[in-house]
Parts: C-alpha cells; structure tokens; sequence
C-alpha cells in the first residue's frame, strides 16, 4: 500500500474566509458576566487569572491618571 501526499493538493488556511483584526474591547457587562460565570462554576484559579488581566489592562489606562489628583 502506497500513501503518497501529493504536493499539486492545496491546503486551504485555517482562518480563510474569518474576521481577522482587532476585536472590540469588552463591555462592563460582559466582564461582570465572565466572572459571574467562571464563580458559579467554582473556577477560582481562572476568574484570578481574569482579574489579573483585567486588572493589568486597566492598570495601565488609571495609572496616569491617579498620577495628577
């Protein structure tokens, strides 16, 4: 038995035909349903690693601006 790959079959990518880009930034709402969400569930160590990125992406936003009051 022969399996041979033949180089003439294209492979089609696998983000053909996708939105690619930036996505819009989330709402509060959403956030407050993603932690909601990930309690309920009991996934402690997933709803810290949000917070921490949440924290850490507004942390950079709020800091210069505490900087002046």
């Amino acid at each position: 038995m022969d399996h041979h790959i033949t180089s003439d079959a294209r492979k089609v990518p696998w983000n053909k035909g996708k939105l690619i880009g930036q996505k819009p930034p989330l709402k509060l709402k959403e956030i407050w349903a993603i932690r909601f969400r990930l309690q309920l569930d009991h996934r402690l160590r997933d709803l810290a690693l949000f917070n921490l990125a949440i924290d850490s992406k507004l942390g950079i936003c709020v800091k210069p601006l505490q900087k002046y009051q």
